[in-house]
Protein backbone atom coordinates (compact mmCIF):
# COMPACT_ATOMS: atom_id res chain seq x y z
CA UNK A 1 0.00 0.00 0.00
CA UNK A 2 2.66 2.34 0.68
CA UNK A 3 4.40 2.09 -2.92
CA UNK A 4 0.97 2.74 -4.53
CA UNK A 5 1.03 6.06 -2.45
CA UNK A 6 4.46 7.09 -3.54
CA UNK A 7 3.55 6.63 -7.52
CA UNK A 8 0.20 8.09 -6.93
CA UNK A 9 1.43 11.22 -5.44
CA UNK A 10 3.74 12.49 -8.09
CA UNK A 11 0.43 12.25 -10.62
CA UNK A 12 -1.26 15.10 -8.94
CA UNK A 13 1.55 17.87 -8.33
CA UNK A 14 2.05 17.42 -11.88
CA UNK A 15 -1.28 17.82 -13.28
CA UNK A 16 -1.45 20.96 -10.41
CA UNK A 17 1.49 22.61 -12.45
CA UNK A 18 0.46 22.07 -15.48
CA UNK A 19 -3.01 23.96 -14.77
CA UNK A 20 -1.29 26.93 -13.42
CA UNK A 21 0.73 27.47 -16.50
CA UNK A 22 0.10 30.04 -18.66
CA UNK A 23 0.81 30.69 -22.24
CA UNK A 24 3.95 31.01 -22.99
CA UNK A 25 5.56 29.99 -19.92
CA UNK A 26 7.40 26.80 -21.83
CA UNK A 27 9.08 29.56 -23.94
CA UNK A 28 13.10 29.44 -24.03
CA UNK A 29 14.94 32.85 -23.05
CA UNK A 30 17.24 34.40 -25.18
CA UNK A 31 20.24 35.52 -22.48
CA UNK A 32 23.48 36.66 -23.32
CA UNK A 33 26.25 33.99 -23.58
CA UNK A 34 28.76 34.46 -20.51
CA UNK A 35 31.60 35.65 -21.93
CA UNK A 36 32.18 39.31 -21.36
CA UNK A 37 31.24 41.33 -24.72
CA UNK A 38 33.48 44.42 -25.93
CA UNK A 39 30.98 47.09 -25.11
CA UNK A 40 31.60 46.01 -21.33
CA UNK A 41 35.35 45.83 -21.27
CA UNK A 42 35.68 49.38 -23.59
CA UNK A 43 32.96 51.52 -20.91
CA UNK A 44 34.76 50.71 -18.02
CA UNK A 45 37.64 52.94 -18.98
CA UNK A 46 35.10 56.31 -19.96
CA UNK A 47 33.33 55.66 -16.44
CA UNK A 48 35.90 56.06 -14.17
CA UNK A 49 37.15 59.15 -15.88
CA UNK A 50 33.57 60.70 -15.98
CA UNK A 51 34.23 59.53 -11.84
CA UNK A 52 37.00 61.59 -11.68
CA UNK A 53 36.47 64.56 -13.45
CA UNK A 54 32.81 64.82 -11.48
CA UNK A 55 34.98 64.16 -8.38
CA UNK A 56 36.95 66.90 -9.26
CA UNK A 57 34.24 69.56 -10.15
CA UNK A 58 32.61 68.62 -6.69
CA UNK A 59 35.74 69.74 -5.02
CA UNK A 60 36.34 72.99 -7.23
CA UNK A 61 32.96 74.14 -6.15
CA UNK A 62 33.60 73.44 -2.19
CA UNK A 63 36.77 75.49 -2.47
CA UNK A 64 34.89 78.07 -4.27
CA UNK A 65 31.95 78.23 -1.46
CA UNK A 66 34.50 78.59 1.25
CA UNK A 67 36.33 81.08 -0.21
CA UNK A 68 33.18 82.76 -1.15
CA UNK A 69 32.07 82.62 2.26
CA UNK A 70 35.34 83.89 3.69
CA UNK A 71 35.51 86.72 1.54
CA UNK A 72 31.89 87.68 2.72
CA UNK A 73 32.85 87.15 6.97
CA UNK A 74 35.55 89.53 5.74
CA UNK A 75 33.63 91.83 4.54
CA UNK A 76 30.92 92.34 7.18
CA UNK A 77 33.79 92.32 10.21
CA UNK A 78 33.84 95.81 11.78
CA UNK A 79 36.50 97.97 11.42
CA UNK A 80 38.02 99.18 13.98
CA UNK A 81 38.22 102.93 14.13
CA UNK A 82 39.69 105.01 16.93
CA UNK A 83 42.03 104.33 19.97
CA UNK A 84 39.21 104.97 22.52
CA UNK A 85 38.36 101.16 22.70
CA UNK A 86 40.80 98.46 23.14
CA UNK A 87 39.98 94.44 23.61
CA UNK A 88 41.97 93.62 26.35
CA UNK A 89 41.25 89.41 27.14
CA UNK A 90 38.63 87.25 26.68
CA UNK A 91 37.38 84.09 28.20
CA UNK A 92 34.63 81.88 26.84
CA UNK A 93 32.54 80.39 29.50
CA UNK A 94 30.23 77.68 27.21
CA UNK A 95 28.07 77.83 23.87
CA UNK A 96 27.81 81.69 22.82
CA UNK A 97 29.08 82.67 26.26
CA UNK A 98 32.31 84.64 27.32
CA UNK A 99 33.30 87.16 29.23
CA UNK A 100 35.58 90.01 27.53
CA UNK A 101 37.63 92.48 29.64
CA UNK A 102 37.29 96.04 27.51
CA UNK A 103 39.78 99.02 27.99
CA UNK A 104 37.84 102.12 27.90
CA UNK A 105 40.76 105.16 27.99
CA UNK A 106 42.03 104.57 31.44
CA UNK A 107 39.28 102.27 32.93
CA UNK A 108 38.86 98.02 32.01
CA UNK A 109 35.12 96.76 32.13
CA UNK A 110 34.50 93.49 32.69
CA UNK A 111 31.52 92.09 30.44
CA UNK A 112 29.80 89.69 29.84
CA UNK A 113 28.33 88.30 26.50
CA UNK A 114 25.47 85.95 26.08
CA UNK A 115 23.06 84.97 23.17
CA UNK A 116 20.29 87.69 24.83
CA UNK A 117 23.23 90.59 24.99
CA UNK A 118 25.58 92.00 26.66
CA UNK A 119 25.84 92.89 30.31
CA UNK A 120 28.82 95.37 31.67
CA UNK A 121 29.73 93.36 34.79
CA UNK A 122 31.91 95.37 36.48
CA UNK A 123 34.63 98.76 36.12
CA UNK A 124 37.88 98.89 37.10
CA UNK A 125 40.15 101.90 36.86
CA UNK A 126 43.78 101.67 36.13
CA UNK A 127 44.69 101.67 39.65
CA UNK A 128 42.57 98.81 40.94
CA UNK A 129 43.17 96.76 37.44
CA UNK A 130 46.86 97.17 38.27
CA UNK A 131 45.74 95.88 42.13
CA UNK A 132 44.29 93.21 40.79
CA UNK A 133 46.60 91.66 38.57
CA UNK A 134 44.30 92.57 35.08
CA UNK A 135 47.44 94.49 33.55
CA UNK A 136 50.99 94.56 33.93
CA UNK A 137 52.98 97.69 35.43
CA UNK A 138 55.15 97.68 32.22
CA UNK A 139 52.09 97.82 29.96
CA UNK A 140 50.82 100.48 32.41
CA UNK A 141 53.73 102.66 31.51
CA UNK A 142 53.83 102.21 27.86
CA UNK A 143 49.70 103.81 27.53
CA UNK A 144 50.92 106.79 29.76
CA UNK A 145 53.91 107.71 27.42
CA UNK A 146 52.65 108.06 24.22
CA UNK A 147 50.70 106.30 21.82
CA UNK A 148 49.81 102.76 22.07
CA UNK A 149 52.85 100.87 20.24
CA UNK A 150 50.83 98.69 17.14
CA UNK A 151 51.93 95.27 18.08
CA UNK A 152 48.44 93.98 19.50
CA UNK A 153 46.09 94.12 22.33
CA UNK A 154 47.68 94.74 25.90
CA UNK A 155 48.55 91.34 27.14
CA UNK A 156 46.97 90.81 30.84
CA UNK A 157 49.49 89.26 33.86
CA UNK A 158 48.11 86.51 35.89
CA UNK A 159 45.51 83.82 35.32
CA UNK A 160 43.63 86.41 32.67
CA UNK A 161 46.94 86.38 30.77
CA UNK A 162 47.79 82.75 30.89
CA UNK A 163 44.33 81.64 29.78
CA UNK A 164 44.23 84.13 26.70
CA UNK A 165 47.66 82.94 25.61
CA UNK A 166 46.07 79.45 25.84
CA UNK A 167 42.77 80.80 23.81
CA UNK A 168 43.90 83.33 21.76
CA UNK A 169 44.31 82.36 17.71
Amino acid sequence: MAAGFTLAAPAPATALAAAFTGPGEQTPLNLPSSAPSKAATVGGSGNLVRTIVGLAVVIGVIYGVAWVLRQVRDSKEARVSGAGLQHAATIPLGPNRSLHLIRAGRELVLVGSAEQGVVPIRTYTEEEALAVGLIDPDEDDDRTSGPRPSSGPPRPAGLLGRLRDLTAR
